[in-house]
């Protein structure tokens, strides 16, 4: 069974190089988004494997209701594209649960990865189950959870995230800024 690395855990990337010399710094859990409460966030979400399995990581863009954008790419090391679909969706879902989001909306390229959290398809893999079930529990955490498909040209920012994840082979980087009005 592949064991997935938790990329909320500290110390899942805490030994890399760019851990150690501050280039990818630890966000405060307090707030990401720091004007205002985040009642909605949309999230895009991707996973890239090269060799599935193979080297791997995944992406997040997500936005908020007040108008900030977070980027997220974290590398997890060899797994498999499903796999790293699955981590994408938990980081995302942990993001807006720190930020006290009352809504989710979650859009994925991956139609196995929307099925089978719509309950449309049977989660078969055992290296996938415990990675689907974490995923329901924090879903259930918000008063209003949606995930829809996209086609891969819907997804372009997360899809892009996911393969600088793979490229750097190291951490997890997030970077926030806010949509100028």
């Amino acid at each position: 069974m592949q064991r997935m690395p938790d990329p909320r855990s500290p110390r899942s990337h805490a030994t890399t190089p760019a851990r150690r010399s501050g280039v990818l710094r630890r966000m405060s859990s307090h707030s990401l988004f720091r004007e205002g409460a985040v009642l909605k966030v949309t999230a895009f979400v991707d996973g890239a494997s090269r060799g599935n399995p193979g080297p791997a990581g995944y992406g997040v863009y997500m936005t908020t209701d007040n108008g900030e954008i977070l980027s997220v790419s974290g590398f997890l090391g060899t797994a498999t594209n499903n796999v790293a679909e699955y981590a994408g969706l938990i980081d995302a879902l942990a993001l807006a649960q720190e930020e006290g989001a009352t809504e989710v909306e979650i859009i994925s390229d991956s139609l196995l990865l929307v099925n089978q959290m719509l309950g449309k398809f049977r989660v078969k893999h055992a290296n996938l189950i415990p990675l689907y079930e974490k995923a329901q529990r924090m879903a259930r955490g918000f008063r209003r959870f949606t995930i829809r498909h996209t086609l891969r040209a819907g997804n372009k920012e997360a899809d892009r995230l996911a393969n600088l994840a793979v490229d750097r082979s190291a951490g997890r980087a997030v970077e926030r800024h806010r949509v100028d009005s």
